[in-house]
């Protein structure tokens, strides 16, 4: 009797371990199964530099959604970055998209500034306005050679 309870309670425990488990894997591998609705909107950048697929998108320092999908434009030689934005969240048609970094040396993301617009976009419209990402190299390459001057 003693040796079936034993082995039940090691079990139920090898049970909720494995769940557990799974549920971290889920969670740190960033697979939603049980995410809010959203809807996408697109974005095009002269340079994304450093940005990723599932980079945070942010407005006033909230996430709001994340970066689904990186594409490149051949004919206007612009990368086209796929937004997903949670429904809750409605953006007016003239709001200004960023490309941020975390910190001095962080990770990328995009913030939103909202317009004062009357419109909102919908799911498949582009955001307009977008501002590229500052590139570090570039501003001390030229604040190196205007010194030189």
């Amino acid at each position: 009797m003693k040796k079936t309870n034993f082995e039940m309670t090691v079990g139920i425990f090898l049970i909720i371990g494995l769940l557990s488990f799974s549920y971290l894997a889920i969670k740190m591998g960033g697979v939603g199964f049980f995410e809010a609705d959203s809807y996408r909107v697109k974005a095009r950048f002269n340079s994304i530099s450093g940005l990723k697929e599932g980079a945070s998108i942010e407005i006033a320092g909230v996430k709001v959604g994340k970066v689904v999908k990186i594409d490149f434009d051949t004919d206007e030689y612009e990368a086209v970055v796929q937004l997903k934005i949670n429904n809750g969240i409605k953006l007016q048609e003239d709001s200004i998209a960023s490309i941020r970094t975390s910190g001095i040396i962080g990770d990328k993301y995009i913030k939103l500034t909202p317009g004062g617009a009357e419109e909102y976009l919908e799911s498949g419209d582009e955001i307009e306005e977008t501002e590229s990402a500052i590139s570090l190299e570039e501003l001390v390459s030229k604040y190196i050679f205007e010194k030189e001057e």
